[in-house]
């Protein structure tokens, strides 16, 4: 199979954007790289690349003949797991992209269930939002993504979904603590450190906090759910997150989760998304399955109607 080698360095060029950086990561010399890439471009009779001061930027040609060869590696990559797993391998492995609401519990714990049955199994775990986490799954950098509010794609197809609430975070001491559920206008009145807008539980926040007239009194942003849940304890201030990343009430290290009243803020999905109409390796469409399973039952669990709403 050496032709795959030849779409591994017109995949690799493209990423990184330069004949060099691409030639250093592969073990080559810049002047080999781009003598291949030259000679399947006369091969072609098109050019792939726009040769720049600084880097190289596909052509039309150059992005349709990439997502041609993703395909075709990604179509490698099935048939390799398809024969390790005849031969009861079973190695992987599984590539995922996922929000910073499930690394903490949620992706570690189906993680530690998965391998109790297939402990070989390997896990390339990329923590992104999910825009750039959709993007690296149609280009075939990941097998599957686990995303807050996915953008509607033709190119995507949604495996399972899970509602989610938008939950608040709070010291223990602070005085909406004791409420078993809070409506967004009480929270306007403290200091708020909230979640950047790349997150998905943001954009829902501020889709509600335009549509009601509601301002915060926001004193930090940050892409990092650690340091959002660190300035609440040491700051006394308040922040947010979907439900599955703060999973129980109390938190630990002083702080818990309080659900938003259902009336302020109605739940949205986390979804499984893979790239519609692609093949699997055996080890993630196993891993999939498992994920889609749990999610359908924890939404077969979960309250109907208000039961979130706050009592009046």
């Amino acid at each position: 199979m050496r032709h795959l080698k030849l779409l591994e360095h017109v995949v690799e060029v493209a990423r990184t954007g330069s004949i060099r950086r691409a030639a250093e990561r592969l073990n080559l010399t810049a002047s080999a790289m781009n003598r291949r890439i030259q000679d399947l471009e006369v091969e072609l009779g098109t050019q792939l690349f726009e040769r720049r001061a600084r880097g190289v930027r596909l052509t039309t040609a150059g992005e349709m003949f990439v997502r041609y060869a993703r395909s075709q590696l990604a179509d490698v990559d099935l048939l390799r797991s398809q024969i390790e797993d005849l031969r009861g391998l079973r190695r992987g492995p599984v590539r995922i992209a996922c929000s910073q609401a499930l690394a903490h519990d949620f992706l570690p714990t189906q993680i530690a269930d998965f391998q109790t049955t297939r402990p070989k199994i390997m896990f390339d775990l990329k923590v992104m939002d999910h825009d750039r986490a959709l993007a690296s799954l149609t280009s075939y950098e990941v097998d599957l993504a686990l995303v807050f509010r996915p953008t509607v794609s033709s190119l995507i197809r949604i495996v399972a979904s899970l509602p989610q609430r938008l939950v608040a975070i709070l010291r223990t001491d602070h005085p909406l603590a004791g409420k078993p559920a809070l409506r967004l206008s009480d929270l306007t009145a403290y200091p708020a450190a909230l979640p950047d807008r790349s997150l998905g539980g943001r954009q829902l926040l501020d889709e509600i906090a335009s549509r009601k007239d509601l301002r915060f009194s926001v004193l930090a942003e940050s892409n990092s759910f650690e340091m959002l849940r660190a300035l609440v304890l040491r700051c006394n201030m308040v922040s947010f997150q979907i439900e599955i990343g703060a999973p129980s009430s109390d938190l630990g290290a002083g702080l818990v989760s309080r659900p938003i009243d259902d009336r302020d803020v109605p739940q949205a999905d986390l979804a499984l998304c893979q790239l519609r109409g692609r093949g699997l390796p055996v080890a993630a469409s196993a891993f999939s399955e498992q994920i889609a399973k749990s999610m359908r039952e924890q939404t077969e669990k979960r309250p109907t109607g208000m039961a979130y709403r706050e009592k009046q």
